[in-house]
């Protein structure tokens, strides 16, 4: 069976699903990364463009957010023609000043603020409720042309003139005194957010969306008879009951970080190393950056049995294995190259795509195999919807600034030799400079040769005050005339 470790009761949220005592997927949430997507605010419409026929609306989250005309209840409510409609301005539906209940549908990003709708989403288990949307819609899951018929006049006979209503999947196998229901207890919901909001003198948070519990619940689903919860917080366990009344649930009471209980804490801090061993000695190592991640395979201490070439197969398909899981662990998203050893013929090249494939499989996350380039590397393409495991829970290294080098102490020594030759026609008697032991060596080379050199031919004689630095560095402090 397997389990779902969950580590909820800090403020950075965890969740780890393991399967034969291995690390299947893991998913952390810290507050700097949490995401509005959801999120219902009341707000103030502070300017309207009519020229992009958008506005602007502070939702007390410190940077406006902006709504496009469509997005908005009077636009959408309107019994005008659609011709007609789409001829008038914003400003025939919206005005300053003017406060409206909106959901987030996109994070800020750069400049840009968050991206709102008015047409609220209430989601439930088997029906998404809009109150303003007026109109009925079906899954496209829902395959069968009969079925999303009926759903979409039962639909029409629930729904109140100017309210909105999506079927899930999940519809098909619930009641429709179940779905009255929960489309009650939904308008309840709006109705009590209503309340709320004319009650707010200010603009400011409604309901927040919590993007962890539901992620969770999204990954429970599918294995909801074949798996066990393990979690460190008691109220969090009653809400995923709420959603799955027979899942088996222990609250971990023990002292020790529940992570560390269930040895996951050394599995999380591989994930964030470059090197990765395999089980036959083998090895990976990888490398995160901006524009793409690469997997380079190495066969280690594995020297096979037979001969040359099965070594290089063996090791390659355990080598796909683990990468697929590493690139599911670690969340990498874009694009991915595998430099795996050198094979000699298509068919063994075709074994590995298929064994990465049937890994892939696993991976909640659309991924696609491209093939071998000519160079014999892999290429793959894996959606990004948010930062990376390494992205998220490490930062640019302020000496390397992310490069993962830094000058050599000879370069700095060098570069000081040649900042000193500007000052060689200026009435100076001295100059001190603060310098690294490694850089001052370098400079001044052995019995001060090169010291003395320049000191003739800069007129002026150097002073040396070393300071301690992780990094190489000087810098040209007292200059006496």
């Amino acid at each position: 069976m397997k389990k779902l470790v969950v580590n909820y009761i800090t403020r950075e949220k965890r969740f780890a699903l393991v399967d034969n005592q291995k690390m299947e997927k893991f998913v952390v949430k810290q507050p700097r990364h949490a995401s509005l997507v959801g999120n219902i605010y009341i707000g103030t419409v502070t300017k309207v463009l009519p020229g992009m026929n958008a506005a602007f609306v502070d939702i007390g989250e410190g940077k406006n957010g902006f709504i496009y005309r469509n997005k908005l209840p009077s636009y959408v409510l309107s019994d005008e023609e659609k011709a007609k409609k789409e001829k008038k301005s914003i400003s025939s539906f919206v005005h300053q000043g003017e406060r409206l209940i909106v959901q987030v549908d996109k994070d800020a990003t750069g400049t840009k603020g968050p991206r709102l709708n008015a047409v609220i989403e209430l989601s439930g288990q088997s029906i998404i409720y809009m109150p303003k949307g007026k109109y009925v819609a079906v899954s496209k899951k829902m395959e069968q042309l009969e079925e999303r018929e009926k759903m979409r006049q039962f639909g029409y006979e629930l729904k109140e003139d100017d309210e909105g209503l999506i079927f899930r999947t999940a519809s098909l196998t619930v009641s429709e005194q179940d779905i009255r229901t929960e489309l009650a207890e939904l308008r309840q919901v709006f109705h009590e957010l209503e309340v709320q909001a004319k009650a707010m003198k200010k603009p400011g948070i409604l309901q927040e969306q919590d993007h962890f519990l539901l992620e969770m619940i999204t990954d429970i689903k599918p294995i909801a008879d074949d798996i066990e919860v393990i979690a460190d917080d008691r109220q969090m366990a009653e809400n995923l009951k709420k959603q799955f009344p027979h899942l088996p649930i222990t609250i971990h009471t023990e002292k020790e970080n529940i992570f560390s209980f269930y040895h996951l804490e050394g599995e999380l801090e591989r994930l964030l190393k470059r090197m990765v061993w395999l089980d036959n000695g083998a090895y990976l190592v990888i490398d995160e950056v901006e524009a793409l991640t690469i997997i380079d395979v190495n066969t280690g201490k594995y020297s096979g049995k037979n001969n040359l070439a099965d070594t290089v197969l063996k090791t390659n398909l355990l080598a796909a294995s683990e990468a697929a899981r590493q690139i599911r662990l670690r969340d990498v998203g874009g694009m991915i190259l595998i430099d795996f050893i050198d094979m000699r013929t298509d068919q063994e090249r075709s074994q590995v795509i298929g064994k990465i494939k049937k890994e892939l499989e696993k991976d909640d996350r659309r991924t696609d195999v491209i093939g071998f380039t000519q160079l014999g590397i892999l290429q793959l393409t894996r959606k990004k919807t948010r930062v990376s495991l390494a992205e998220g829970l490490m930062e640019r290294c302020p000496e390397c600034e992310g490069t993962g080098k830094i000058p050599s102490s000879e370069t700095v020594a060098f570069r000081l030799e040649r900042e000193l030759y500007e000052y060689r026609y200026r009435d100076l008697e001295e100059v001190v400079i603060e310098l690294t032991e490694e850089v001052k060596n370098v400079f001044c080379g052995e019995q001060n040769v090169h010291r003395n050199r320049l000191e003739e031919i800069l007129g002026f004689t150097l002073q040396f005050d070393v300071r301690t630095s992780k990094r190489p560095f000087y810098h040209i402090g007292k200059i006496r005339q």
